[in-house]
């Protein structure tokens, strides 16, 4: 069913947005997206490289995570192309120019300039097998002040929308409209919509309902040029073996350079293991069944499923209260030859 056109109304926030989204996706290409994209966890991915896959990023900025999935995935087994929508026109043009010098041949790319929310452009191509996405952190958008948004089939199955001052979730529906039968997705969160109410609690609960939801990985902090955030990864399918949802946390995983952290090798190989395993690992990961999930209100926050490490220093309660006691005892002997002292002199004088 195809949807009314809106009228598309550029705003300088999204335009805003969307330039540090994408430096950021630069920045973070290889660490957040290769558990999801590396020929090695093709079994996790169930059909993501196909030979008719289709790839497609709804919030492109400058094209960095498609050539990252055409690098990991090869451009041959991408054969019905690399799809995107950006906002910004400079950085839709970037992006073009991008798959040129990355040896995309113009039939095989189709990077449209428009509003993802508002007016997505690849009506006629989807569903999509691969979607990764790094999209702008909780920005305005139109919300339920435009009355066509809550009959929009990409949004509508969620029975509400997503705020109006944090289209976070808008993004994340987008998606999942788009995504196909046999896909994943991989989209990079703000942490807040992992347990705020309201609207976004219904959205979660309407992603948990249907098993829509087979990852969460919190991020480690002060990843990202930009920003200090401790962002999450959600990983999206239609067609999930259990209803179980995984949780991992990575928030350890990355090694201090100047200024920023860093995953390296050791620490995404970590992630990615952990990822197709599914094994409960105390302190790191927990694969967690949906009523335990609703128990906990839909609350989908890594820390409320993995308990984090305790880092404080362990006493031993038996050897400080010896210590104690042999402090006392000293402090006896001290007061007995004090004592001793005084009663000395008192009889001298």
């Amino acid at each position: 069913m195809a949807m009314a056109k809106t009228v598309f109304r550029a705003r300088p926030a999204f335009y805003r947005h969307r330039t540090v989204a994408a430096s950021w996706s630069q920045r973070a290409e290889t660490p957040l997206f290769q558990a999801f994209l590396c020929p090695s966890s093709l079994k996790v991915t169930d059909g993501l490289c196909i030979k008719d896959a289709t790839t497609i990023d709804p919030a492109c900025g400058s094209g960095s995570l498609l050539l990252k999935a055409a690098k990991i995935l090869g451009k041959e087994n991408v054969r019905q192309g690399f799809y995107g929508q950006e906002i910004n026109l400079t950085t839709y043009n970037l992006c073009r120019i991008n798959m040129f010098l990355h040896d995309i041949d113009f039939d095989k790319f189709n990077i449209a300039h428009e509003d993802t929310l508002l007016s997505p452009q690849h009506w006629d191509d989807e569903p999509f097998e691969a979607i990764v996405s790094n999209p702008p952190y909780s920005i305005k958008w139109e919300g339920d002040d435009n009355p066509i948004l809550i009959n929009d089939p990409r949004f509508s199955p969620a029975g509400v929308l997503a705020p109006k001052s944090k289209a976070d979730l808008a993004f994340i529906m987008h998606s999942l409209a788009w995504l196909a039968t046999n896909g994943t997705a991989a989209i990079v969160c703000f942490p807040g919509i992992m347990y705020r109410g309201g609207a976004e609690k219904k959205i979660r609960q309407h992603l948990i309902d249907n098993n829509f939801i087979d990852c969460i990985i919190q991020l480690p902090n002060n990843l990202f040029f930009g920003t200090s955030i401790a962002t999450c990864i959600m990983v999206l399918k239609r067609s999930k073996s259990d209803n179980k949802t995984l949780f991992i946390d990575a928030s350890n995983e990355f090694v201090k350079v100047t200024n920023n952290n860093r995953l390296t090798k050791e620490n995404i190989t970590h992630i990615v293991d952990e990822f197709v395993s599914r094994a409960d690992v105390k302190h790191f990961a927990r694969c967690v069944p949906y009523e335990q999930i609703v128990e906990q209100d839909y609350n989908l926050s890594v820390s409320t499923y993995v308990e984090a490490r305790d880092t404080r220093e362990k006493i031993d309660i038996v050897k400080l209260n010896a210590e104690i006691d042999e402090i006392v005892a000293r402090e006896q002997i001290l007061r007995d030859e004090i004592a001793k002292i005084i009663s000395e002199i008192e009889v001298g004088v």
